[in-house]
């Protein structure tokens, strides 16, 4: 096998930040005054949804202007953004961005080519194609294939193998292993192994973070930097957690010190005071006397007070900076009310249903499947395998060219891309129009209970990260006035951080309703109470 592509091997920084900083379209500060060059090295971008990693992979690559700062450019960059699936009637080809090179050559063998042909044709093309399809896992795929028919796996895989055919010096990928299955997620991370040049990952994926060689942390801290790999970082970071709760506990004690001794002093001076006036109520002390110990008590009150002044403010300033270092996370908690699902109650039915392309290709089926009340079932098989499909035949976005699908109750579906959210849309807007018989004040319950409060309820879809987008289609789909019996979920995973990962993980759990879940996610399908599973 011919060698993989490899970049230039440039010596300089591939990008540089020199104090850029970035705002929200809302104008909310992410990041300010950071500096960071990117050279030959991996480099893994962790943080919560919305804390701008996504941002920062637009910034370096020149996608999107810093509100502050500049960021310079020392070699070429390939860019896969989160997109899960291609739009539009494209070949193989054509995303690969081969189909005009392929062309030229076709020309040639067929007697037809110009001298500008000649000079254009590369004849090592069809090798490097064969390479990069295999290194990630889809040795064999026809060029002339369209897009359409691939998998959301298939489709990232194919835009990765279109960047490492190109050979960029320095790779930015934003999450590129969702959608994925453990075969493929591997082979990405063999990818990027193998890369000589520098890459830039935005992930949640753990197992991806460690093959990076330094983690670069955005949080409401700020920014930071961590030599060596995601178990390093998590390391460090609990470290540092700690030592910060260590010393706001401290800071707090520290304060509370102050306070009780200005308390104490303020209660001994005021003694001392009640003293000398009951002693210059007996009059047995001569008025010269009296005044120069009532101006001694003054000035040693002064004294006094000024000291606790000054106490208080020092503790009450290292209070402040103890809490700048410790950081301010928002609890996600999502109550799942009770859907009224019966035990045993038929939720979906499929006899012998098939679906397959215009062409007549079999996408997935022919299938027999009963789900009941509440059963959770696992819809399990490799990337192309028609999981995605046989959601949408469950949820009835699809009808089957063949056999039968029956669904008793109401489903609601979550594929890939919330698509069930309009881009255009506020997440009031959306969730009033999924939940038509809700009321204002009950949308606003509902989305702040998803951590959209106040403001951040009103934001446009097309405006937030992909982890927030899907916490908003949760938000929307169980929190109306009649919450779905039967949720169809296609990697609902993919974009989450670890902690939204845990709340969502533990309000399903507490569902009562029926679950038909497509997941690569083993760790989320048994914390989900997964029962049995369907595999294609």
């Amino acid at each position: 096998m011919p060698p993989s592509p490899s970049p230039s091997g440039s010596a300089s920084a591939f990008a540089t930040l020199d104090k850029v900083a970035a705002r929200t379209p809302d104008g909310v500060l992410l990041f300010d005054n950071l500096s960071l060059t990117f050279g030959a090295e991996r480099t893994g971008v962790v943080g919560r949804n919305g804390a701008g990693k996504s941002t920062l992979l637009r910034l370096i690559a020149g996608l999107q202007q810093p509100a502050k700062g500049h960021v310079v450019h020392g070699g070429s960059l390939g860019v896969l953004e989160q997109r899960s699936v291609i739009e539009g009637h494209e070949t193989a080809a054509r995303t690969l961005g081969v189909a005009e090179p392929l062309a030229v050559i076709a020309r040639i063998l067929a007697g037809m080519g110009s001298a500008d042909d000649l000079d254009a044709a590369d004849w090592t093309l069809e090798s490097r194609i064969e390479t990069v399809l295999a290194d990630v896992g889809l040795a064999g795929l026809g060029l002339d294939r369209p897009t359409t028919g691939l998998s959301g796996g298939e489709q990232t895989r194919l835009r990765l193998a279109g960047l490492l055919l190109r050979a960029p010096d320095l790779l930015l990928l934003d999450e590129p292993t969702n959608h994925l299955d453990a075969e493929a997620r591997a082979l990405v991370a063999a990818v990027l192994d193998r890369w000589t040049g520098g890459a830039v990952v935005v992930s949640h994926d753990r197992e991806l973070l460690r093959h990076m060689d330094r983690i670069v942390g955005i949080s409401s801290l700020g920014v930071e930097v961590f030599g060596g790999n995601h178990d390093l970082y998590a390391a460090r970071k609990a470290e540092q957690s700690a030592a910060a709760e260590r010393g706001l506990v401290e800071a707090e004690k520290t304060v509370a010190r102050a306070a009780e001794d200005a308390r104490q002093r303020a209660e001994t001076k005021a003694r001392r005071d009640a003293a000398g006036r009951r002693k210059a109520a007996k009059g047995d002390m001569p008025r010269i006397l009296l005044g120069a110990r009532a101006e001694r008590a003054e000035n040693s009150g002064g004294r006094s007070g000024l000291l606790a002044v000054r106490q208080a403010e020092a503790a009450g300033t290292a209070l402040k900076a103890a809490r700048a270092r410790v950081e301010h996370v928002r609890t996600l908690s999502i109550p799942m009310p009770p859907t009224g699902l019966a035990r045993g109650r038929l939720v979906l039915a499929l006899e012998q249903a098939e679906w397959r392309t215009a062409e007549g290709r079999r996408i997935v089926g022919p299938i027999d499947l009963r789900l009941t009340g509440p059963e959770r079932i696992a819809v399990v098989g490799p990337n192309g395998a028609g999981k995605s499909t046989l959601l949408r035949l469950a949820a009835g976005s699809l009808e089957p060219t063949s056999g039968r699908v029956e669904r008793p109750v109401r489903p609601a579906m979550l594929d890939q891309n919330a698509s069930i959210l309009r881009p255009e849309e506020t997440l009031l807007e959306a969730w009033r129009r999924l939940n038509p018989d809700g009321s204002p004040n009950t949308a606003q319950a509902a989305l702040a209970r998803f951590l959209f409060r106040n403001a951040a309820a009103h934001r446009r879809v097309g405006e937030l990260s992909g982890g927030e987008r899907l916490r908003a289609a949760l938000a929307c789909v169980m929190t109306g006035t009649s919450p779905p019996q039967l949720l169809l979920l296609d990697e609902p995973t993919n974009h989450l951080d670890l902690d939204s990962l845990v709340a969502v993980e533990e309000a399903l759990a507490a569902y009562d309703g029926a679950l038909l879940v497509v997941s690569h996610d083993q760790g989320f399908l048994e914390g989900v109470g997964i029962e049995r599973r369907l595999g294609l």
